[in-house]
């Protein structure tokens, strides 16, 4: 009797997009809708600006250029904050001051993946971003978020101090522009078929029961 493997799910994400944000916690709700589901999550980076240089820049320096000025992007504040409160979680934009280059958010999360939490990896840095305003291109406050979730803060010190990695996240960033993903969130099942943006935990949960169903069927 063979044993059904559980369903990958690949979340091409960015840890400085709000949407990504939410998703991440839809996503999370939607394996507590199918809690006899097994499913593998596997976190992959993506560079929401990949224009912005590796020191970072000022958050109004980033609205501007993005939008045109900080006034520009309140409305979309205002909508992305009332969406996040929905799902229980603060996105005090008022707090953020700099605009980082996540390359090295991408290593934490990888290395995070070495002890079985990528996923907390992402979470603290989401919530240091979004909820506390925290500036993600000061080492330690990387560093202090990778020891948060159980990594040794001196081995994440001297790694980020290398070129350790960087070229994998580069190209595996590169390879999903170059499968067409211009929009994150996209959670992609079973390497079947994806789904772009932070949709319902429902329609997530709907869609990993259709995987599941038919990795189930080709098993029999």
């Amino acid at each position: 009797m063979s044993q059904i493997q559980p369903v990958r799910i690949d979340v091409v994400s960015d840890v400085v997009c709000p949407w990504c944000f939410i998703g991440k916690h839809r996503l999370e709700a939607a394996l507590a809708l199918k809690p006899g589901i097994a499913v593998e999550v596997h976190y992959r980076p993506y560079y929401l600006n990949d224009w912005i240089p590796r020191e970072g820049m000022s958050r109004e320096q980033y609205l501007t250029t993005k939008f045109g000025s900080p006034d520009r992007y309140k409305d979309i504040a205002k909508r992305v904050t009332a969406a996040a409160a929905e799902e229980g979680l603060v996105y005090a934009s008022d707090k953020i001051k700099s605009q980082p280059n996540t390359i090295d958010c991408h290593r934490l999360i990888r290395w995070a993946g070495s002890i079985g939490k990528s996923p907390e990896m992402k979470q603290r840095l989401m919530d240091l971003y979004f909820t506390e305003g925290a500036d993600l291109t000061q080492r330690d406050v990387l560093v202090q978020a990778a020891a948060d979730v159980g990594l040794d803060a001196d081995e994440v010190r001297a790694a980020l101090a290398s070129d350790q990695d960087v070229e994998t996240i580069e190209q595996e960033s590169q390879e999903a522009k170059n499968a067409g993903i211009e929009g994150v969130p996209c959670f992609i099942f079973a390497g079947k078929f994806a789904v772009s943006g932070a949709q319902s935990p429902e329609y997530l949960a709907q869609a990993i029961e259709r995987i599941a169903s038919g990795e189930a069927d080709a098993a029999e």
